[in-house]
């Protein structure tokens, strides 16, 4: 019987180590700026460690810290924090398409580390082909360890670096622009993404909360399904002719 921690597991975890790196990269940047801005909104350790292992949602922890350091309800936190994670409803909807008849525990487990960048990267992998859902556990729990980590390493160093200092506060906004930028494939994806960053800006003027995240991007998106089947069915047409 074949240990399991054998070489050839090892050898055979290896590209989902290779493919979770550069999200581990950004992770423990982001992941410690959170710890930071968590241990100076007044959190303690052991509720930092616990909102990385419970919630696992880097925007929606730094949105939580920041209601709680302006004293917003509880009931307000929670239905914010929700309706800022939806996506995940649209992301967990398109993996599942890979991961059909699946053992449900792992699927929970899966589904556990589901974020936008582990999302990013494993729907990419399936695409490609060759990639399962034991990688995508692989890639998603390593993800996950390195992102809890980090943000108990911000809440140890958080008592030592004072607020603002070195642009923490801006961790979370430049690792979202660079995940936009690795996803600018096409003029549609850039005319889409222009679409949703415009329509945020206008309607976070009248819509209260963050739900002008959502709404945005939901608008976009459809906007981008109407265009590309408009475009496709005259390409289709025009082919015909």
């Amino acid at each position: 019987m074949t240990s399991t921690n054998s070489p050839e597991k090892k050898e055979h975890n290896m590209p989902a180590f290779a493919a979770a790196w550069p999200i581990c990269l950004g992770y423990i940047a982001v992941g410690t700026a959170f710890g930071i801005l968590a241990g100076q909104a007044g959190l303690a350790l052991y509720q930092i460690a616990l909102m990385s292992c419970i919630v696992f949602a880097g925007s929606a922890q730094f949105i939580a810290v920041s209601m709680i350091s302006s004293g917003a309800s509880i009931a307000s936190i929670i239905i914010t924090t929700f309706m800022v994670n939806l996506r995940h409803l649209l992301m967990s909807s398109s993996l599942s398409l890979h991961v059909q008849g699946e053992n449900k525990l792992l699927l929970s487990l899966f589904s556990y580390g589901v974020t936008d960048e582990s999302f990013a990267v494993n729907l990419g992998k399936f695409l490609g082909g060759g990639w399962n859902i034991k990688d995508a556990l692989v890639l998603n729990q390593t993800a996950n360890a390195t992102w809890i980590a980090s943000t108990i390493i911000g809440g140890y160093a958080g008592a030592f670096i004072p607020s603002g200092a070195f642009g923490i506060d801006y961790a979370l906004t430049a690792m979202f622009l660079c995940l936009l930028v690795f996803q600018l494939r096409g003029i549609m994806i850039v005319l889409i993404s222009a679409i949703a960053g415009t329509l945020s800006v206008a309607l976070s003027l009248i819509v209260p909360g963050n739900l002008h995240v959502i709404l945005s991007s939901i608008i976009a998106a459809t906007i981008g399904v109407v265009v590309k089947s408009l475009y496709l069915r005259h390409k289709i047409n025009r082919g015909d002719k």
